[in-house]
């Protein structure tokens, strides 16, 4: 019975295409429940809590919030046009929110239900990541690659640095040192020192062993902090990145155009597949692929609530 417990966990994968939340047990790996939700659901995050899920829904201009425990959407929040992705605040009290189609970022007071400063940012901006401290809003600008460093205290943009072609996630280490920017038409992951926002290095994943086709999308930290996962998007794989170098140490497998990726208990590794419309669970200590999840739809973002 502990082993089960200590197994157990509900993966939560957003479909842009059916316009649902597929809800996921593990270990059993099989799919319990449809939430249905707004038009084109994409970018995910869980309460501090735990108990709702905030959904950016595109197409509707709004995000959406899930009870869990009711397995409805209960509320809508406020966004600008055509919301992707966006972050939540470490006191859990505002979500950043990345609008594509007015060049915004959002600072959204979820109490309130308003959305209370806006930051002009590059075209088409799309990864969101809030500083461990929540001092540092961080937005990439897909069409300009461009990343912006945004002071979540004053609401003024800091600086603007160039990254790699089609800037597509940005993520903080957990202790708040490093930023890591992927950069899909590159193949490239930026890391930047923080909070001095300097450029330390670029991995660059389109190596000789690497699939054929490599982009880089979704990124994962390990907890120890030893390994750090990025999604290679049409390379249908999962690059396991060793931080001490900040080399390649190989790709696991994944569906095909995996987009987000999320790590979950025991070991485990979950990808969310597009094109093949189904989502990986791959062992990222043996780097096997333990069980392929079928959903239907194209899958997008996936988060993980132990």
């Amino acid at each position: 019975m502990a082993t089960a417990v200590a197994n157990a966990e509900t993966v939560y994968v957003s479909d842009e295409q059916a316009n649902v939340i597929h809800v996921i047990e593990a270990p059993q790996w099989r799919e319990v429940k449809q939430i249905p939700v707004g038009q084109r659901p994409r970018g995910l995050e869980l309460s501090t809590d735990g108990r709702r899920l905030f959904v950016a829904v595109s197409n509707d201009n709004r995000i959406d919030v899930v009870d869990l425990a009711s397995g409805r959407v209960t509320d809508h929040l406020p966004s600008g046009p055509d919301p992707e992705r966006f972050a939540l605040s470490p006191d859990g009290r505002m979500l950043y929110v990345a609008n594509e189609d007015d060049n915004k970022v959002s600072f959204l007071d979820i109490a309130a239900k308003r959305i209370t400063h806006e930051v002009e940012v590059g075209a088409e901006p799309e990864g969101m990541a809030v500083s461990p401290d929540g001092h540092w809003v961080v937005c990439t600008s897909e069409s300009a690659s461009l990343v912006h460093f945004i002071d979540a205290r004053s609401g003024k943009l800091v600086e603007s640095s160039m990254v790699g072609t089609r800037p597509r996630e940005a993520r903080f280490t957990a202790d708040g040192r490093e930023l890591w920017v992927s950069s899909e038409v590159r193949g490239t992951v930026a890391v930047f020192a923080m909070p001095s926002r300097e450029r330390r290095g670029v991995i660059d994943l389109d190596v000789a062993d690497a699939p054929a086709t490599v982009q880089a999308i979704g990124i994962a930290f390990d907890p120890d902090g030893r390994r750090a996962f990025v999604a290679l998007g049409r390379g249908n794989g999962v690059a396991e990145i060793d931080r001490g170098t900040n080399q390649l140490r190989r790709v696991l497998p994944a569906g095909q155009r995996d987009w987000s990726i999320a790590l979950g208990a025991q070991g485990r590794l979950y990808a969310a597949n597009g094109l093949s419309g189904d989502v990986s669970v791959i062992d990222r200590d043996s780097g096997q692929l333990l069980a392929t999840i079928a959903t239907g739809g194209k899958p997008w973002g996936v988060v993980v609530k132990p």
